[in-house]
């Protein structure tokens, strides 16, 4: 019995690790799985890398009002339109410089639980206000882009597809393991079908990439 007690603990433990449900609330420390970490990690690399290009592309604009980026392929795809926006510095310097700052903390984040780290709450909170924050400034951006500036960037279109990943995942490790209140019946639906809110929110992107300039794909 007591054999079976410690192997039952051990497995309690290991799902804790894993960032799997916990049955309620805790302020105990808690790590997740394996794919969680890769995908942090994966997603700040990719939004880094966005933002380190369009930062470049930036200070060549600065340098040189005639230069293109390599991205500026017609009308529609064209960074430069997008760099030379208003938009294109939301708080007084490059959008990208933002992302140049956040990005790598995401990167540490994932690293740091592929090593086996773990957080409390109040971590996994701070987590969830910054990739909240960061899916409702790309929705803005997106608005920006679609309908007053009438230009798609690629790179950002990355940097917004990394960002709502991490967005939706967060929040699924973070209702798992009840530091976000849910009823058990949401809960579920994000357990099985994980992957379904953020295919359709990159999905209902698609589409509108697709409807408003569709005149110009199809000519």
């Amino acid at each position: 019995m007591a054999t079976d007690a410690a192997a039952d603990a051990a497995v309690d433990e290991v799902r804790a690790d894993d960032g799997s449900p916990r049955g309620g609330e805790s302020d105990g420390p808690v790590g997740a799985g394996r794919a969680f970490a890769l995908l942090l990690v994966i997603t700040g690399f990719a939004g880094l890398l966005a933002a380190w290009v369009i930062t470049l592309d930036k200070f060549h604009l600065l340098e040189d009002p005639d230069f293109t980026p390599a991205c500026s392929l017609n009308p529609v795809i064209s960074c430069g339109s997008i760099m030379e926006s208003d938009q294109a510095e939301a708080f007084g310097f490059p959008n990208p410089m933002l992302g140049m700052a956040t990005y790598p903390v995401v990167i540490a984040i994932g690293m740091g639980l592929l090593a086996g780290a773990r957080y409390r709450r109040w971590f996994w909170l701070g987590l969830q206000a910054g990739t909240t924050f960061g899916v409702v400034f790309c929705t803005w951006l997106q608005y920006q882009s679609f309908v007053n500036i009438n230009a798609l960037c690629l790179w950002c279109s990355l940097a917004w597809v990394a960002t709502i990943l991490m967005f939706w995942y967060t929040t699924l490790h973070n209702v798992r393991n009840g530091f976000l209140p849910a009823p058990r019946g949401l809960k579920n639906v994000l357990e099985e079908f994980h992957w379904l809110f953020p295919a359709l929110h990159i999905g209902v992107i698609g589409m509108v990439v697709l409807t408003r300039w569709w005149d110009f794909w199809v000519s």
